[in-house]
């Protein structure tokens, strides 16, 4: 048996200055859909760094560590369903110990941008997005960094849940490829840069 001390710190995991989630639905059924543009960028970055993600013992989400000169960094994606994307969170924090919740970067898809265009914003409102909507019941708070990527509006308005869990053809599955890579650059903006300094690159302003 590992000695107390070792198996705490297997328990807890390093203390991280970022932690990324992703949101997605888990399953094939899901893959590629515009529901799941966020898992697909956290993901991507995880490929830039030589790692993937994986699901350890006690925790609701596929992660990796990568180490960066600020120190480490945690990639999360979900293993709930996109409503429940929250429940990752209580193990995640434990297993990151982030000292603030301005760290967490949440990456989702978003109805209110055209498709392809990214955003970086501090807070706010949650655009009916459930995902966004369990993460900020679970924390009790909206002040966590989000980074949204547009996957456009659906040809009519009561469509929107179907529209985000189809996927995208010809022209516009090309358009979010690039933007799922793009995006998996203002991740890394802001890991290097710092938020400020990545959302004036991103948002240009």
């Amino acid at each position: 048996m590992a000695p107390a001390r070792a198996r705490e710190k297997e328990r807890s995991g390093r203390a991280s200055v970022w932690l990324v989630l992703g949101l997605a639905n888990p399953g094939s059924e899901f893959e590629g859909t515009r529901h799941n543009v966020g898992g697909d960028a956290v993901h991507c970055v995880a490929r830039h760094f030589d790692r993937s993600l994986t699901l350890e013992r006690g925790q609701r989400a596929r992660t990796a560590t990568i180490d960066t000169p600020g120190g480490a960094v945690t990639l999360a994606v979900p293993t709930t369903f996109m409503n429940e994307s929250g429940a990752a969170l209580p193990g995640l924090l434990r297993r990151t110990s982030l000292q603030d919740i301005g760290h967490l970067l949440v990456v989702h898809d978003e109805l209110d941008l055209e498709p392809g265009r990214l955003q970086l914003k501090h807070s706010g409102g949650l655009a009916g997005h459930n995902g966004l909507r369990s993460v900020a019941d679970v924390l009790k708070s909206r002040e966590f960094a989000r980074l949204r990527i547009g996957v456009g509006k659906p040809p009519h308005r009561d469509h929107g849940a179907n529209y985000v869990l189809t996927r995208p053809r010809g022209e516009q599955a090309a358009v979010l490829s690039t933007a799922i890579e793009a995006a998996a650059d203002v991740i890394g903006w802001v890991i290097e840069d710092g938020f400020d300094a990545a959302q004036r690159r991103v948002n240009g302003s």
